[in-house]
């Protein structure tokens, strides 16, 4: 999948793989990769694994430091939500200069493919709400691995590490309201995506969910201050 995107848009985008400190074969398969696109695909390496939230922020600082990119995305590496979603958030930001952030929405409705289960939705929703009135924002959700940011805010956003494990995603809005309230909904938007699949294995595990409500409560007492 990788390389059939990456064959298609070498002259658009450029990717960064983050090897999380992995103890299998995925550096090598990473490597495979990359050979075969040097001026497109690159490698940015933590030799110990610093969990998902300390390796986007790190990978994200890596690719704002390595070259003069306008926008970087962060995409899961299980492609859940698949690349070429991609193409439709450059086109909402290119079209809407204010937006410093589009975030991907998994919003099951006609002519779109969401196949998402229903146990993960129900506990998805409830974590929404919660997280929608703790930001004070409208935002339908949070945790969809798939968004673009505008290079400019990623110094203020990613500058310090994140201070929860599993729900970093919202530490990121909360710092941008921080930073922008008097415009805030007017710099950020929601695209829903056209084809999500729900893949084993890769996403927050429900044992996990118990540790939500007081990563909740930790991003409620620093940044709602």
């Amino acid at each position: 999948m990788y390389s059939d995107f990456i064959s298609a848009h070498q002259s658009e985008y450029d990717i960064i793989f983050v090897n999380d400190g992995s103890t299998d074969h995925t550096l090598d398969v990473l490597k495979k990769i990359t050979n075969n696109f040097p001026n497109n695909c690159f490698i940015y390496n933590l030799k110990q694994n610093s969990g998902k939230a300390e390796a986007v922020r790190q990978g994200i600082n890596f690719a704002n430091e390595k070259k003069q990119y306008d926008y970087i995305a962060y995409f899961d590496a299980d492609l859940a939500t698949p690349l070429t979603e991609i193409n439709l958030l450059k086109k909402i930001v290119v079209n809407n200069p204010m937006i410093v952030m589009a975030l991907c929405s998994r919003i099951k409705r006609l002519g779109a493919e969401i196949n998402r289960k229903p146990k993960r939705h129900i506990l998805g929703r409830i974590f929404s709400t919660f997280a929608s009135n703790i930001l004070g924002l409208p935002v339908y959700d949070t945790q969809c691995g798939a968004k673009l940011i505008k290079a400019e805010i990623i110094p203020y956003v990613f500058d310090k590490p994140f201070i929860t494990s599993w729900i970093f995603d919202v530490e990121i809005l909360a710092r941008i309201r921080n930073n922008n309230k008097a415009i805030i909904n007017t710099i950020l938007i929601e695209h829903p995506v056209t084809k999500w699949e729900d893949v084993d294995g890769s996403k927050l595990k429900i044992k996990h969910m118990f540790k939500v409500p007081l990563e909740l409560l930790k991003i409620k007492k620093l940044y709602n201050q």
